[in-house]
């Protein structure tokens, strides 16, 4: 891997450095998020990210998970991903703690339904999960859940994204790694909620009819980023922006 932006960074990549999270607020968030695309658009293959990444994109989306404080993703894409917990290795474990993080960061679902299976592998962890819900979410649900997972209330009839980024900050959780789906992605990128977006542009044309990264409801305006890196390995691009 090797930098394209800025050009006068060596040729030697080190990936902790190159996403390194900026110096934040004390108790302020700062969401992240990490996609992967084709050269034409589109966020899947087959209803599955996998097929667009390859080594590069895996050793990103490693590295960005071992940064975080926690990641934060959709009820729809664990069901669907069959997610499990957050895998750190020993090396890295030390890292973490001596950087001031948890040996391990946990998983936040956000689900308006709590629909999610109790018994499914992202609750065999070692680090419990977060399910952020709502209150018209059912109790005999939520209460299910609560026996695996902490189950935090964020809004009346849906889950309000401000409010769930505010439950994981008075929890410590202020480095938040959004995974997806493009729906939740679309939600906080059109609050204003989104700091940066790392997206992985594969080398290849996935065709007509796919979904994108963000999904939903439209927006007033477009939300403006700028271009701060640009890595590239065996033809894909690794592009980091912030919001502008």
């Amino acid at each position: 891997m090797r930098y394209l932006l800025p050009q006068n960074e060596s040729a030697e990549v080190d990936l902790d450095q190159a996403y390194a999270y900026p110096e934040q607020a004390a108790g302020r968030s700062y969401v992240r998020s990490n996609f992967v695309s084709s050269a034409d658009g589109g966020a899947e293959v087959g209803g599955r990210s996998g097929p667009l990444g390859g080594d590069g994109d895996r050793q990103v989306f490693r590295t960005l998970r071992w940064l975080c404080d926690v990641v934060l993703v959709g009820a729809g894409t664990v069901r669907h991903e069959n997610y499990g917990p957050v895998i750190v290795p020993p090396q890295r474990r030390e890292l973490r703690v001596a950087a001031g993080l948890a040996a391990v960061p946990p998983v936040a679902v956000v689900t308006a339904s709590a629909t999610l299976d109790p018994a499914a592998r992202l609750f065999d962890a070692e680090v419990r999960p977060v399910v952020l819900t709502c209150a018209a979410a059912p109790a005999d649900r939520r209460a299910a859940l609560a026996q695996v997972a902490e189950v935090v209330l964020c809004g009346d009839n849906t889950v309000e994204p401000a409010a769930a980024l505010a439950a994981l900050a008075e929890r410590g959780l202020t480095r938040v790694l959004l995974e997806g789906g493009p729906t939740l992605h679309a939600q906080l990128a059109g609050a204003g909620l989104l700091d940066e977006l790392c997206l992985t542009v594969a080398p290849l044309l996935a065709g007509p009819d796919r979904k994108t990264i963000t999904m939903g409801d439209g927006w007033p305006e477009p939300a403006r980023l700028r271009l701060i890196q640009v890595l590239t390995e065996d033809g894909s691009l690794f592009l980091r922006y912030q919001r502008a």
